[in-house]
């Protein structure tokens, strides 16, 4: 006799990147430090928290930084969930590049201490590892920064980087693990 066993159902990963900060606004490079979201921010995040009101969403999960943090509280509201957090979903460390106003930076020599794209695109395959194995089967939705969700997307699909198009504040994409 054959057991019956019922396929595995997928995770559904809603990929969230922050709510505008302080910094985005002035062009800083925030990097790994904590940023705070300016209203507009807030307003993003309650606007897409109504978007996703109707939504059935089983966990949140942010990175670790302050504004991913607040961001992914303001949506789970409408929830009434907790929002777990992890360093696997904080941004790029910009190292000596951190603090620096982003147009200026155009034709800077990069520091040897930002964070490689090897490390970068293994803490990305760390995080969707993460999500399968804690949530196998559920909707998450989880919020990052521009450069990491970047690089998740691209190892879901298998592309470079160069080929994901960037995030703007309050984005979702929706991949099915």
């Amino acid at each position: 006799m054959v057991p019956n066993f019922a396929p595995m159902k997928k995770t559904t990963l809603y990929l969230v990147r922050h709510g505008e900060t302080v910094d985005n606004a002035r062009q800083i490079m925030q990097g790994q430090t904590q940023g705070a979201l300016n209203e507009h921010g807030r307003q993003q995040a309650i606007q897409l928290r109504e978007q996703l009101a109707a939504e059935s969403i089983d966990a949140f999960v942010a990175s670790d930084l302050k504004r991913a943090v607040d961001t992914a509280a303001i949506i789970a509201e409408s929830h009434g969930l907790p929002v777990a957090t992890t360093p696997l979903l904080r941004e790029r460390d910009w190292g000596g590049f951190t603090g620096r106003y982003i147009p200026d930076l155009k034709e800077a020599v990069w520091p040897d201490d930002i964070e490689s794209l090897e490390a970068l695109m293994a803490r990305a395959r760390s995080f969707i590892d993460y999500v399968c194995r804690h949530y196998p089967g559920q909707r998450v939705l989880a919020v990052g920064h521009g450069i990491i969700n970047k690089a998740i997307q691209a190892v879901y699909y298998g592309k470079p980087m160069n080929q994901i198009a960037r995030m703007g504040n309050a984005e979702v994409r929706i991949l099915e693990l």
